[in-house]
């Protein structure tokens, strides 16, 4: 049964998978796999998925049958979504610059593609083709000429039908830190990649932060979130669904709902109970609610806002009358992803409305940001001087490495006056 408290009584730590510690399984894994290349990973897939390989990346065959297997109204419904997340992310490419400050200088910023991305697809208890559309298309957006996916063996057609949707290069068969750790040093059949994004499982997160500084990485993800800042004037089975709805991700997931009526509050909670039992991932959902879930009672609605921007969470559903005043009056500053009125369930920003679904988590919203187009870019400056141009700044720039005791520094440019 999930808890009501009043916000006098709250206090919220983020739960965290992390809590246990795998880091030196993980560690080994990823020095087999530097080593001994695809050999350890399908040692490690048949170990931990139980599955025989003879070769990690999916062929053309495969990819036929899998797009038959599909069937076209769900490609369709994959190509409506994929329109939309393109129209999204489109609007997020950045130009670089050139400019000249005085006779002689010019200055740059260059925005560069990576050359090459992998991204992780969970597999497990069940199946993103969303996260495949969420990851590979701001990557092609951003130029990145080679798109890889890593995804545990056992692959639903509906995965590969959303890489080949979303214009992926290859996909492999292969999930948890052993997938991260191809992608990271390379093996004889997975090229080594620029960067790695996606969410998995304790083993990926792990996986993710130790091979950081190798290759990129996109975040380090928590369990999934959401919090509902809500009135009386809601349908409280509507909001009950939307909790449910993350509940049932996984047991570490957290549904919390704010209200300023008690009266709701308690029927939020019946309907909850009226509605779980309903799922077929029940087990999870109900663990997650009963462990993780939350309905807070606040005295008014500013209150809430105080705590869900402490939180700050992954998702945040704003279910009032005027929702828009709440963003242009800045008092919703920390959330991942913002769902504003009554009709925009969190499940519409993880399938189709087109804004990213790979969120901060644990409170990480405070300061970083939704995959976007950003991801799969660097930036490079460039600094052009003419002689006359130099000389008219050397003095200064002389006396400001002497300052630091660099007179090495000092010389490269005393020595072209």
């Amino acid at each position: 049964m999930i808890k009501i408290i009043s916000a006098k009584n709250f206090s919220y730590t983020h739960a965290n998978e992390a809590a246990t510690d795998v880091s030196a399984t993980v560690r080994a894994i990823l020095e087999d796999v530097k080593v001994n290349g695809d050999e350890a990973v399908i040692k490690y897939e048949k170990k931990f998925d139980n599955v025989d390989l003879d070769s990690l990346e999916v062929s053309e065959a495969e990819k036929v049958e899998a797009m038959k297997a599909t069937g076209e109204d769900f490609i369709k419904i994959l190509e409506r979504a994929a329109k939309n997340i393109r129209e999204f992310h489109s609007k997020q490419v950045r130009n670089g610059f050139m400019f000249s400050n005085s006779d002689g200088v010019i200055l740059g910023q260059r925005i560069i593609p990576l050359e090459r991305v992998g991204l992780y697809v969970p597999g497990g208890t069940a199946s993103y083709p969303s996260s495949v559309l969420m990851n590979a298309i701001p990557a092609k957006i951003a130029g990145c000429k080679e798109i890889f996916i890593a995804t545990p063996p056992t692959i639903r057609p509906e995965i590969i039908a959303a890489a080949e949707v979303a214009g992926v290069t290859k996909i492999f068969k292969m999930g948890g830190a052993q997938a991260v750790a191809a992608f990271a040093y390379g093996t004889q059949s997975v090229p080594r990649v620029d960067k790695i994004t996606g969410p998995g499982n304790i083993f990926v997160a792990e996986a993710k932060r130790q091979v950081f500084g190798q290759v990129s990485i996109d975040m380090i993800a928590g369990p999934s979130e959401i919090l509902i800042i809500a009135d009386e004037n809601n349908n409280p089975a509507f909001i009950a669904a939307d909790m449910l709805a993350q509940a049932e991700h996984d047991k570490l997931a957290s549904a919390i709902l704010i209200t300023d009526s008690e009266n709701f509050a308690a029927d939020v909670a019946s309907e909850i109970e009226n509605q779980v039992e309903k799922l077929s991932r029940r087990e999870i959902a109900r663990a997650s609610i009963d462990t993780n879930g939350k309905i807070i009672f606040v005295e008014n609605l500013n209150d809430a806002i105080k705590i869900s921007n402490e939180i700050a969470p992954e998702h945040l559903e704003i279910c009032v009358d005027n929702p828009f005043e709440w963003l242009t009056e800045g008092k919703i500053k920390n959330a991942g992803s913002v769902f504003l009125g009554r009709n925009s369930p969190e499940a519409l920003g993880d399938y189709f409305a087109g804004p990213n679904h790979t969120l901060p988590t644990m409170g990480t919203a405070r300061f970083s940001s939704p995959l976007s187009v950003d991801d799969f870019v660097k930036k490079s400056q460039y600094i052009y001087y003419t002689r006359d141009a130099l000389g008219l700044v050397s003095d200064d720039i002389a006396k400001f490495a002497q300052s630091e005791g660099l007179t090495g520094h000092a010389n490269s440019v005393l020595i072209r006056k």
